[in-house]
């Protein structure tokens, strides 16, 4: 009687090929893994990055929200001091301008001095600017406050070869070395400074090209654009800081 022994072999013995195969699916599944972690720890990184982005974009919306809410405060505060002391002026052009009207200057066709009549009255304005813009750090939301000067539309030959333009320009002028030369100390706008400690104040002339009124055919028509206005800016955030952050917001939700 003869007697098998049933072979030991195992089926992965005889098929080695399998235990291989078996072996690079182990081991593809691993760096599937470790690849699915590694992504999830970027998006995770690319979410917090996306959140910071986002947090500075919304304050920097809320300091322009804040910097808005200074600008007209200062000029309805302005505003309402000087009508307390009889001097009108009105706020204009979505809170953002103070237009003093020519009876406070009293320019006259094609001049632009303020007489000795005006001047107690333009000092006055400058002292309560002063006041209201030195207020609670008010300063550091202002990028430049503009003393612009404008003419009606009557052409003016000479001046310096420059006309209404050159007109405007030195009403504007006369007005700011009228407040440098006679402010008192404490009330020096030439000392103001914006946050980047550059100069709060400059002028510009504009001549006929902004009119309160445009039709201009009457001596009332043309004296009301014989005006002086004092336009208030913000800071805002710079192009290149928009773009920056614009930039990275996009990138960050691609």
């Amino acid at each position: 009687m003869r007697l098998y022994k049933k072979s030991s072999t195992s089926v992965d013995e005889e098929n080695p090929y399998w235990m291989s195969f078996s072996d690079v699916m182990s081991a593809l599944l691993i760096i599937f893994i470790l690849a699915s972690v590694v992504l999830i720890i970027q998006l995770m990184e690319i979410q917090k990055e996306l959140e910071k982005q986002k947090e500075e974009f919304n304050q920097d919306i809320v300091e322009l929200q804040q910097a808005e809410q200074v600008r007209r405060t200062i000029l309805h505060e302005a505003a309402d001091l000087l009508k307390q002391r009889g001097i009108r002026v009105t706020v204009s052009e979505n809170d953002t301008v103070l237009s003093i009207p020519n009876e406070i200057l009293g320019f006259g066709t094609a001049e632009y001095e303020i007489g000795p009549n005006y001047q107690n009255t333009a000092l006055e304005i400058g002292e309560v600017l002063s006041q209201v813009i030195s207020r609670d750090n008010r300063v550091e939301y202002l990028d430049t406050i503009f003393v612009e000067g404008h003419t009606d539309n009557r052409p003016l030959k000479g001046f310096l070869g420059k006309g209404n333009w050159g007109l405007s320009a030195f009403r504007a002028i006369s007005l700011w070395q009228l407040w440098n030369k006679m402010l008192p100390a404490q009330y020096q706008l030439n000392d103001l400074q914006n946050k980047e400690a550059q100069p709060l104040f400059s002028v510009s002339g504009y001549g006929p090209t902004r009119p309160v009124t445009e039709l201009q055919e009457t001596e009332e028509h043309y004296r009301a654009n014989r005006r002086i206005d004092i336009r208030f800016t913000i800071r805002r955030p710079s192009s290149a800081e928009y773009k920056r952050v614009s930039g990275r917001l996009e990138g960050a939700t691609l």
